[in-house]
């Protein structure tokens, strides 16, 4: 008989290697396969936010992901080479989040981390293997690979397309990818710069030129340059390079280019599949929704894609849920994409527009409205949960039920900074647990004892207050991190029907 693997992933991208690497720290069966030679060698998705961070927290990856990296504090708006606003991303999310900055770590040595912690979970990537076809059955499918060897036929329980925008898996079972392309030309590339925007933080230039945004990826110079190239300026008869640019946002900046590593153009897209569940198929990442760069959203919203899927693939694959569980992958992500695309779309359509009302916006209402709103804690707050992706939440999903204090079920766990215990440090396992502030009574107790779940209690803090949570509440937390039940009364029946009612036999007892 053929050996069955648990699951098959297709594409080993940073969302296919995050999908095998929580897969394989919950001991399921996993083989990942990549058409390509080996890991990039460009620097492609460079933005790593916070959720990402506290999500890698859980894998003992995120000081080593920081450590790699170039932590980013804050965001300048430059206008006709003059700084016009400045956000700080360490006043606005200091009381949200372990991690109040955006890291800049490229994408090429990003999946060259992940692959190396793969490794020691003795799973690698098998490369030169592209995925054919396949057929789904009643409990498994069918797939047919062409690797180095030569072609063969391989069965697993389930299959994630990580394949990217052009997904042969998304191909093949006939799904939709509605949506457009914009009309204008942007470049990217890698060079070794210097001049007073080269400091470690993130410069955004709205002349009306041109759009150009600098990222600085090491402290000795090395950073992504990403620009708009307007339409008189490309000619059709041939490739355009590095000096086709436009000097002038360049020089607006104060930037001095000092060699080029790297120079690409390319369109950018907006599309979303219809559905990221097909019965045994699963898309993730790239295959299921591209948008704009705006806010750097892509790359983690793949990863969360991946992390979403991973421990209910687990649950399942062993026995602790019904088949059912998985419907919620789609539901709870695709409504997350289909926000993501038409919010990154809004950005992208004014920081790109032309014309001299556009021009006008951009470049003398916009700076003086940023700087203004962001002297409000609120609007600052809120500008920082929304770009690093903390404000995601599953209200809607079947998975999410309750509130307790300002924490509602599908509420990512509120971070309590500054109290005596990290509440976060519990989460370095990947499993479901209880949470109580303040006094768990002791059948609560009792319970998670005789079932085996995880209950963590914490003396009562203004800190907890503070964040929202309520005194000797119950609140369950799902394997991503997520509240999935909050409990004021924290009653053990409570958990208990919670779990009989999202068909999780596990902890019914």
């Amino acid at each position: 008989m053929k050996q069955r693997e648990d699951v098959l992933i297709a594409g080993a991208g940073p969302t296919g290697l995050v999908l095998a690497l929580w897969l394989a720290r919950q001991g399921v069966k996993v083989r990942i396969v990549d058409k390509t030679a080996g890991p990039g060698t460009t620097s492609r998705a460079v933005v790593v936010h916070a959720r990402t961070l506290e999500l890698y927290r859980q894998l003992g990856m995120a000081g080593e992901v920081i450590a790699s990296g170039m932590v980013n504090p804050g965001i300048n708006l430059w206008v006709r080479g003059k700084r016009r606003a400045h956000i700080t991303f360490i006043d606005a999310g200091t009381d949200l989040t372990p991690y109040p900055f955006i890291l800049v770590f490229p994408q090429d040595r990003h999946e060259r981390l992940l692959i190396a912690h793969l490794e020691q979970m003795d799973v690698k990537v098998e490369r030169e293997t592209e995925l054919l076809g396949f057929e789904q059955h009643d409990d498994h499918v069918q797939v047919r690979l062409r690797g180095p060897a030569g072609e063969e036929t391989c069965e697993a329980r389930y299959l994630a397309g990580c394949d990217g925008a052009r997904s042969p898996v998304r191909h093949q079972l006939g799904a939709h990818f509605e949506g457009g392309t914009y009309d204008q030309l942007f470049y990217v590339a890698d060079v070794v710069a210097c001049g007073p925007p080269a400091d470690g933080q993130i410069h955004v230039s709205l002349d009306d030129a041109d759009f150009l945004a600098l990222f600085s990826y090491t402290k000795d110079g090395l950073a992504r340059l990403i620009g708009s190239i307007r339409e008189d300026r490309v000619a059709p008869d041939r490739e355009l390079t590095f000096d086709d640019v436009s000097e002038r946002a360049i020089r607006g900046l104060g930037v001095e280019v000092k060699q080029v590593n790297w120079f690409s153009t390319y369109k950018v897209h907006h599309r979303l599949t219809e559905h990221f569940r097909h019965g045994r198929v699963f898309l993730l990442g790239d295959a299921a929704h591209i948008h704009s760069p705006a806010g750097g959203q892509g790359m983690n919203t793949g990863i969360g894609d991946a992390i979403n899927l991973a421990w209910k693939l687990k649950a399942v694959l062993h026995g602790d849920a019904a088949d059912r569980l998985l419907d919620s992958y789609d539901s709870e992500r695709l409504a997350f994409a289909r926000t993501l695309v038409e919010t990154t779309d809004r950005v992208f359509t004014f920081v790109s527009a032309e014309g001299g009302f556009a021009n006008f916006v951009r470049t003398r209402i916009a700076p003086l409205f940023v700087s203004a709103a962001y002297k409000v804690e609120g609007v600052r707050e809120f500008m920082f949960r929304l770009v690093s992706q903390c404000m995601l939440n599953y209200h809607g999903s079947p998975l999410s039920s309750g509130s307790a204090g300002k924490v509602k079920g599908g509420d990512r766990l509120p971070w309590a900074h500054g109290a005596a215990l990290d509440n976060y440090a519990p989460t370095g396992t990947v499993d479901w647990q209880v949470h109580v502030y303040g006094r768990a009574s002791d059948a609560l107790s009792s319970w998670c004892h005789h079932v085996g779940l995880a209950l963590h209690v914490f003396d009562w803090e203004r800190a907890h207050e503070h964040a929202g949570l309520a005194r000797d509440a119950a609140y369950l937390l799902r394997p991503d991190g997520y509240v999935a039940l909050a409990d004021p009364q924290a009653r053990p029946e409570g958990i208990r029907h919670y779990f009989r009612e999202i068909g999780y036999q596990r902890f019914t007892g």
